[in-house]
């Protein structure tokens, strides 16, 4: 190329001595590149970018650069206003791309990479430098033709919107929220998808960074953990969606330059790790916080992401954004119930001979934590208490109930000498108008044992399921005696309204209290699961009293219950 090669948009020659110093310059770069006008017309173009595009200089000189060069995937020219090069030539700014097609001279289609910078030179029209390389080698426009687009139709997309909104509402794990974000964004948006989530104001982490291989989703394992501090100003894509600041495209020669951070370092590591050419990155925003931040990444298609796939994955987030926090929440209130109903549950007391063991499960629904309790206190008078119960309702209100019961129920007990009747009648009145618990149900108990080793039971039940007597040879007996109605009804106002009931427990046995959680399945009835629980507590009658209890708890409770289950049993001394 000569500088006889160099016009202007008029056709006339540019003066010499700038024209042959710009012209120098260009050849000295290994990169495609040229020189346009204020309009879009090439100007000049330099050895490497006449080979990267199979054309002479005199096939570019003059010529409208988008009209010569710019196409579609599929070879068809674009429209004028779709050309961010023609764009940024006119308005003479900066700008890039992460990947264009563009037609060679030979008719195939070259995917390219380009930079564009205005050159303002003393006393001459400015121009534009436009630098560019391709992304991949050349391909007939043939085969272009046989791959699958990336891009989505509107309805598609409003599709995969409303499969969004569907699918991530449909839980409460924070963990199953994002496999199934993941799931539906690749492949049918991208080759790679990468999860940044915000875990404290200054900890992120990389929670995924995942491809598609087949149908399985396949981590990188060697790119996610803990990330750099999220920097204040940085203008780089990354930190500003970790700012809640924006979305951005991205590719490889974003995070090219001087790293202003540590997440720039950690981006640029993930671009040759993973080959992604081209890269769209969204805040997920919760209601009142940044959560973190999608990215979606192409290295195997060679569709670059565009203004419209910003759109889409900006739609998608804030889809994301609403379920993580609904579920974060969800599992907050969760930990806060277990953690509260396990303080309120007491530690049980040591009696000679006597083997006592304890479990609690909670539920798997969260909102279904808080009711059931279990309680064993020794009494002044040598004789030890025995309490299972369940407050109407599954929230914190019932846990809370709870432990009001319970602690109302020690100190009359612990005050009072009365039959367990009497003392059940009092905790009924007083719950109407003390404790914030509408309904409950509740078996209250005395064991004691006489002078000649014999164990005794009296009891005193509020609308709960009664309690299993089950002898060492495994014969069993519900206790159904000394039923009466559960707590909150008001409906005894003396003290004969409830009954006590009196059982000798035998030598070995083991008696066993207990929550409905441990016999109520949806579809069936309340007699399955009795009977359910009296086949396996009779089969584990020889076990000692703390597999027996472990046991029964993992083999009697039905699968489908959704209920927390308290258990309290007791073993007998030979």
């Amino acid at each position: 190329m000569t500088a006889g090669d160099v016009a202007d948009a008029s056709g006339e020659r540019l003066p010499d001595a700038s024209p042959e110093a710009l012209v120098a310059a260009l050849d000295a770069l290994a990169a495609g590149a040229c020189l346009l006008d204020g309009s879009g017309r090439v100007l000049a173009v330099n050895t490497s970018g006449q080979e990267i595009l199979g054309r002479s200089a005199a096939e570019f000189v003059g010529q409208d650069a988008h009209e010569l060069l710019h196409r579609d995937q599929h070879g068809n020219p674009t429209p004028r206003a779709h050309c961010a090069l023609r764009k940024a030539a006119l308005a003479g700014r900066t700008a890039q791309s992460a990947g264009e097609w563009a037609r060679r001279g030979d008719g195939s289609l070259l995917l390219l990479s380009w930079l564009a910078t205005p050159c303002v030179r003393d006393g001459l029209p400015p121009v534009t430098l436009v630098v560019f390389h391709p992304y991949e080698s050349v391909r007939p426009t043939a085969e272009l033709l046989k791959e699958p687009t990336a891009s989505l139709s509107e309805l598609e997309r409003l599709a995969l919107l409303a499969e969004t909104t569907t699918t991530l509402t449909s839980t409460l794990d924070v963990d199953e929220a994002l496999n199934r974000l993941m799931a539906l964004v690749v492949p049918r948006l991208a080759d790679w998808v990468v999860i940044d989530l915000i875990r404290e104001p200054d900890e992120v982490w990389r929670t995924a960074v995942v491809r598609a291989e087949g149908d399985a989703l396949v981590h990188a394992e060697e790119l996610e953990g803990p990330m750099p501090p999220v920097p204040e100003e940085s203008p780089m894509p990354l930190s500003r969606a970790l700012r809640g600041e924006s979305s951005a495209l991205a590719g490889p020669e974003t995070y090219q330059g001087l790293p202003d951070s540590g997440i720039a370092l950690e981006q640029r590591r993930l671009f040759e790790a993973t080959g992604m050419h081209s890269a769209v990155i969204a805040p997920i925003r919760g209601l009142r916080e940044i959560l973190g931040a999608l990215t979606l990444g192409r290295s195997q298609r060679a569709e670059v992401f565009t203004a419209a796939d910003v759109a889409l994955l900006e739609d998608i987030t804030r889809r994301a954004g609403l379920a993580l926090a609904n579920a974060r929440l969800y599992q907050r209130q969760r930990k806060v119930a277990e953690t509260m109903q396990r303080h309120l549950l007491p530690q049980l007391p040591t009696v000679p001979g006597l083997g006592i063991a304890a479990r609690y499960l909670p539920a798997p629904d969260a909102s279904h934590v808080g009711g059931d309790w279990y309680d064993a206190f020794l009494l002044n008078d040598g004789a030890l208490a025995l309490a299972i119960g369940d407050v109407v309702g599954h929230d914190l209100d019932a846990a809370a109930g709870m432990a009001q019961l319970r602690n109302m129920l020690r100190a009359y007990a612990w005050a009072q000498k009365g039959p367990a009747s009497g003392i059940v009648e009092w905790l009924d009145q007083a719950s109407l108008h003390i404790a914030e618990v509408s309904m409950a149900t509740l078996v209250f108990g005395r064991m004691t044992v006489s002078d000649d080793g014999r164990w005794e039971l009296t009891w005193t039940n509020a609308g709960h399921p009664p309690p299993l007597l089950v002898t060492h040879d495994g014969v069993t007996r519900y206790l159904t005696e000394g039923h009466g109605v559960l707590l909150g009804l008001g409906a005894y106002k003396g003290r004969t309204g409830r009954t006590d009931a009196r059982a000798e427990l035998p030598p070995g046995s083991t008696l066993l209290l207990y929550t409905d959680g441990l016999i109520e399945e949806p579809g069936r009835s309340l007699d399955e699961g009795l009977e359910r629980l009296r086949r396996h507590a009779a089969a584990l009658a020889h076990r000692p009293v703390e597999s027996f209890t472990d046991e029964l708890l993992q083999r009697a409770r039905p699968p489908q219950n959704e209920d927390d289950v308290a258990l309290l049993a007791l073993r007998i001394p030979d």
